[in-house]
This record gives C-alpha cells, sequence and structure tokens, in this order.
C-alpha cells in the first residue's frame, strides 16, 4: 500500500467546491468562543460539501488569522453567514424549511446512531459554545435535540470533534 501524492486527491477547486451539488447540511455555531473551533468547522464542513456555516452571537468571522490557522482556506470554499443571535439563524432556517436539531445532552434527545434524517429533508445542525453548549432557549426553540453518545467520565467532546462526528454519520446516512 502506498500514500497518495497531494496530486492524486483529485481535490476540487474552490469554484468546483461552489458548483457543485450540496450535502443539504447547514452548520450552526451558537456562541463558540474559540477560533481555532471555527476554523476546524470550515474544514469539516469542505471535505463533506457542506451547503454552508451559521457563525452565530460572538463566534468569530473570516477573514480571521487564528480561524485561517485551521482552516487553511476553507473559508473561501464554504458559504458562511453570521447572525447577531442563533434565533436569528433558528427563525431563517424554518422559514426555508430546514429541520433543526441542536447537539446536546438532554432528556428525550435521540441518540446520533439511532437518528435518520428524512429522505430528502434539509438539515441545520446546532453546535453550542464550549462550556454552556447550547443555549436552553436555542434548545426549545429547535425540531429535537441528537445526542452523540458518550460512555467515558468526562461526557464532553471538544465543538470541532463533535461536529465531525455528527457531520460525517450524518453524511453517509444521506448518501
Amino acid at each position: 500500500m502506498r500514500k497518495l501524492l497531494n496530486e492524486e486527491l483529485n481535490r476540487k477547486s474552490v469554484d468546483e467546491f461552489r458548483n457543485a451539488s450540496k450535502t443539504p447540511i447547514i452548520i450552526v455555531l451558537d456562541n463558540v468562543r474559540s477560533l481555532n473551533n471555527v476554523g476546524s468547522v470550515f474544514r469539516t464542513s469542505d471535505a463533506f460539501l457542506v451547503e454552508a456555516v451559521y457563525l452565530c452571537g460572538i463566534t468569530g468571522t473570516p477573514p480571521n488569522k487564528d480561524i485561517q490557522k485551521t482552516a487553511l482556506g476553507s473559508t473561501d470554499s464554504v458559504c458562511w453567514k453570521h447572525f447577531k443571535t442563533t434565533i436569528d439563524a433558528v427563525g431563517v432556517l424554518k422559514q426555508n424549511n430546514y429541520k433543526v436539531y441542536s447537539v446536546e445532552q438532554a432528556q428525550s434527545s435521540i441518540m446520533l446512531n439511532n437518528f435518520y434524517p428524512e429522505k430528502g429533508q434539509k438539515l441545520a445542525i446546532i453546535f453550542g459554545n464550549e462550556v454552556k453548549g447550547v443555549d436552553q432557549e436555542v434548545i426549545n426553540a429547535s425540531d429535537d435535540v441528537i445526542e452523540i453518545p458518550q460512555v467515558g467520565t468526562k461526557h464532553s467532546i471538544n465543538i470541532a470533534v463533535s461536529v465531525g462526528i455528527v457531520t460525517w454519520d450524518l453524511f453517509q446516512k444521506m448518501l
């Protein structure tokens, strides 16, 4: 087995990415503090052809050198919007027929391994602040809550890692 060279990876150009059919998922960041986490979310969104990233509240926005450090140029390919509040973003998403799910530990949440999106349904997935998680008002406005099953002692996963886990899971289920 031989590791592939960069030129063998068949990477899309930014124009090819923008014109490609997207995975009908919008990633919503609810007051995420770490600019490195924001950059990582852009990179994951690029990898799975996510439709857009919505940056809400205090979440940093491009152009920013600390976001770019982990985004590695994916802020140029992935569409993004900033909203003053996450509730504002949820309102726009619902007006555009997205099912809105918060990723959080909550009563009656749906475990990710048991969550199967409806065929053809557009999804918005909300990820919360590194300390406080998704705001309760945002959870109340969501259609439901998805939880990543965890069996260790911390029951806490870095937001960028959580985005990767959930996006990969949904991407493969939507194929």
